[in-house]
């Protein structure tokens, strides 16, 4: 991977689901857990289920809706918040993500969880993880009411965080959202290549990329910030 600039990222913006925990118990729940409890509760086939929620995916995808477990909740007539806990054991953080954390705290830098995530999502992933013992702030992006994709969901956080965008790292695994954040003038960015454990390492070329942090440990060590 490409060499990032250590010594001038002084704030380091990272996304949750697939940046610090494995994507697999998301993936797992839209595209098979969730299809199969509407499966029964329509009584209707798994596959017919799986294609009445692509369709109702297509229809939102990049949207707040999307992401918000409400709007899926009356969508579907299905509780989303119980039916992710049926399936809570999945959750859980990538092997190198505490590590990485904890160097750059160690190194002076602010770190900010920044998800498209429900807060409801966010809770239940929080209860689970302990992610905020270990970040300086949590923010979901339903606050703002519109999402990373969105230049308008920069301008907004911009403004309540106050970060110099030139010494800023962004790092996720959506490369939609990552060029969304070069457009708003972010100068470091990450794209993780294995977002889901369960899946292969994708081939990523129009960013720097990772698929270990921990790679990444000694270069941060060697260039803490300066205050």
């Amino acid at each position: 991977m490409s060499k990032l600039a250590w010594k001038d990222i002084h704030t380091v913006l990272l996304d949750m689901d697939g940046t610090l925990l494995d994507l697999h118990f998301d993936n797992h729940f839209w595209l098979e857990h969730l299809p199969k409890k509407l499966a029964i509760k329509r009584d209707i086939s798994l596959q017919q289920a799986k294609d009445l929620m692509s369709s109702e995916y297509e229809q939102v995808v990049g949207t707040l809706s999307w992401y918000c477990l409400d709007f899926w909740t009356e969508k579907l007539d299905i509780d989303i918040v119980e039916a992710k806990r049926e399936i809570q054991h999945l959750i859980s953080m990538r092997d190198d993500s505490l590590p990485f954390i904890d160097a750059l705290k160690a190194t002076g830098r602010k770190v900010i969880l920044v998800t498209n995530a429900h807060p409801d999502s966010l809770s239940l992933k929080v209860e689970h993880t302990q992610l905020d013992q270990h970040i300086d702030q949590l923010i979901s992006t339903h606050e703002f009411s519109v999402t990373k994709e969105s230049q308008e969901l920069w301008r907004q956080l911009h403004n309540k965080l106050g970060f110099n965008p030139q010494h800023t790292l962004f790092v996720d695994d959506s490369l939609g959202i990552l060029k969304a954040a070069q457009d708003f003038g972010i100068k470091h960015l990450l794209a993780v290549s294995n977002p889901d454990s369960k899946q292969a390492v994708r081939d990523i070329f129009d960013y720097p990329s990772i698929q270990d942090y921990r790679y990444l440990l000694a270069d941060i060590e060697d260039s803490p910030v300066i205050v």
